[in-house]
């Protein structure tokens, strides 16, 4: 069984990086999207038995547009000039957001990560896609934790720990 902060992705590059530059930055968060997903998926289902309509409202919780947006803007500092690139190309890509619902900067955003995450996937940067998953999973459970739990991990709690734009 997959332990909490274990993925199963293939470590081999599966595209030329060359290659991989051309690919638009939609088709590298098509592969993101899933990538992510399945990654956040994983983890849920390796931290204890639960109901799947948990697992899956908690899953939805950490993959949508806002969440991930709200992550980029934590981790963007953190990120390789060419890493802060693919997240430029993404978020400045010609999509429509499929959800009306999605605030259009949090949406160019959330295909910003999800380029990143699919350009770290197809060059085959498995090291690097677990730690920036692992570091938005670990936001997501402090932005989840109440003032009690984030003292007992030694996090101080501030009033919008997450910010919300730029």
């Amino acid at each position: 069984m997959v332990q909490g902060g274990e993925f199963l992705i293939n470590h081999l590059a599966i595209v030329e990086h060359q290659q991989l530059m051309q690919y638009s930055p939609i088709v590298l968060a098509y592969i993101g999207d899933a990538v992510f997903e399945l990654m956040v998926r994983t983890r849920m289902v390796g931290t204890q038995p639960r109901k799947v309509r948990d697992i899956h409202r908690e899953t939805v919780d950490i993959v949508k547009a806002e969440s991930q947006a709200r992550a980029l803007r934590v981790i963007y500092p953190e990120l390789s000039e060419q890493e802060q690139d693919i997240v430029r190309r993404g978020r400045n890509a010609k999509s429509h957001p499929g959800n009306r619902n999605n605030d259009l900067f949090d949406y160019k955003l959330s295909t910003g990560f999800e380029a990143l995450m699919g350009y770290l996937y197809l060059n085959g940067d498995e090291e690097r896609l677990t730690e920036l998953v692992n570091k938005v999973m670990e936001l997501v459970q402090i932005e989840n934790s109440s003032e009690e739990e984030l003292a007992c991990i030694n996090v101080p709690y501030v009033e919008g720990n997450i910010p919300n734009r730029p």
